[in-house]
């Protein structure tokens, strides 16, 4: 069994644009847990408004199709403008067992790509990426 791995790093420039981010993000989340091919979904909530997500897929057309629909193909609308830092990975691996967040960070660093964002920090620029931190400012949620 292959099983296609998603992980999205996304920084919120600026604390009034966290709550629409949130509610984006969440609605996002439930869609992702309820598409066709998804497998396991979980978001991380850690400091300086820094948010990852971690989805693994049957494949990549199921992964695609979940970014083309709604409301998370909204929320990529919005991030541009809402995000200075926003990166992502994608890879296939041969269990369905969720990656950790190092492991995610790790593959970021090394396989991940920047995503466009309007007003990029020196390190979306640079691609720094500082690890994850658990057990910060909101930790971890899986839903699936």
């Amino acid at each position: 069994m292959t099983v296609f791995v998603s992980v999205t790093r996304l920084r919120v420039r600026v604390w009034r644009f966290v709550p629409a981010f949130l509610v984006l993000a969440l609605r996002s989340a439930r869609q992702a847990r309820a598409a066709r091919g998804n497998v396991a979904v979980a978001v991380l909530a850690e400091r300086r408004r820094t948010f990852w997500t971690r989805t693994l897929w049957d494949d990549e057309r199921a992964m695609r199709d979940f970014m083309r629909g709604e409301p998370h193909r909204r929320a990529m609308v919005k991030l541009a403008n809402w995000c200075d830092e926003a990166s992502v990975v994608h890879w296939a691996q041969a269990t369905a067992d969720a990656p950790s967040w190092d492991e995610a960070w790790r593959r970021m660093q090394a396989e991940g790509r920047p995503s466009r964002v309007d007003h990029a920090t020196a390190a979306h620029i640079d691609f720094q990426i500082e690890a994850p931190r658990l057990g910060g400012f909101g930790g971890e949620v899986r839903l699936k």
